[in-house]
């Protein structure tokens, strides 16, 4: 069955070899189409779209004014409209990408670095290569995960993954401008300092800490604490339990000194009252005197 949609089958030739394979294709083009030409497009899509879901925010904080469209400043697009100066960009970067695309749609990688390693991953898979190699890798990164098949193979699955919530998050981006006319940064709190979203972050990272989401085969949606968060758990309790006895027994120590501190004052105080009432009664004495 699917992993992503469990009541469907999985489709024939997504089998699980390729990052990002979760069996979802509820339309069944991977059995229509070229399934390397779709994942190489899923990729190139993603990468534009991590580029685009960052540089459109940027753009609305950052940007000159000139730069953006209409009198709210919203980012040039094709929903949105624009301007001669943005239009002038924005097609001269599309055309730089398309002119990319161009060049590179029928490269040879099997004959570079990274080519031939994944040449050897995929040896038992197909006789491709990868989708989305442009043996590019300055930083070293490719093998972070692991300097085999596997590691690769998850660094793949992150990129998919970001990617594929890049493109969400664009599309996103795009429908709420042409539908309201404003900004997404305007009233956001991902876009301006304020606490929810640190509290969001830390909600979720503290239900992470202790429960897992898992998807059986009875249930789609189930919520579980994992071992690690039954630890977690008497961990968290023993210290707070040892915190409330601490600090019982600090307030047992300050009530003590608190009481010190009271019956100084009082005394203090009494000893006060005693050298007023006997000023008053001297001075009431020598003025009974004069006036006698």
């Amino acid at each position: 069955m699917s992993v992503s949609v469990p009541f469907l089958k999985r489709p024939t030739n997504l089998d699980g070899t390729h990052a990002g394979d979760v069996g979802f294709d509820p339309l069944g083009l991977s059995e229509q189409f070229d399934l390397y030409t779709m994942m190489e497009a899923e990729v190139r899509h993603s990468r534009l779209a991590m580029l685009a879901v960052v540089g459109w925010p940027l753009a609305e904080l950052l940007g000159p004014n000139f730069m953006l469209h209409g009198p709210n400043h919203i980012s040039p697009s094709v929903l949105n409209g624009f301007d001669p100066l943005s239009f002038i960009a924005v097609a001269g970067i599309l055309g730089g990408f398309g002119f990319f695309e161009y060049q590179t749609s029928l490269r040879r990688v099997d004959d570079k670095a990274l080519g031939k390693k994944h040449s050897e991953d995929m040896a038992n898979v197909w006789k491709y290569g990868v989708p989305g190699d442009y043996n590019f890798d300055p930083l070293n990164l490719y093998s972070a995960f692991g300097d085999s098949a596997d590691g690769r193979k998850a660094m793949r699955e992150l990129e998919v993954g970001h990617g594929r919530w890049a493109m969400v998050g664009i599309t996103a981006f795009a429908a709420w401008e042409a539908l309201t006319g404003h900004p997404i940064v305007e009233n956001s709190m991902f876009f301006h300092p304020n606490a929810v979203l640190p509290a969001l972050a830390l909600a979720y990272l503290g239900f992470g800490f202790f429960y897992e989401v898992k998807n059986t085969d009875k249930y789609l949606f189930q919520i579980e604490m994992t071992s690690e968060g039954e630890v977690r758990k008497e961990a968290l309790q023993r210290e707070l339990a040892n915190a409330s006895e601490q600090a019982v027994e600090n307030s047992g120590d300050s009530l003590k000194y608190l009481s010190i501190g009271a019956d100084i004052a009082v005394d203090t105080f009494k000893e006060l009252k005693q050298k007023y009432d006997s000023l008053t009664e001297d001075y009431t004495e020598g003025v009974m005197k004069n006036i006698k």
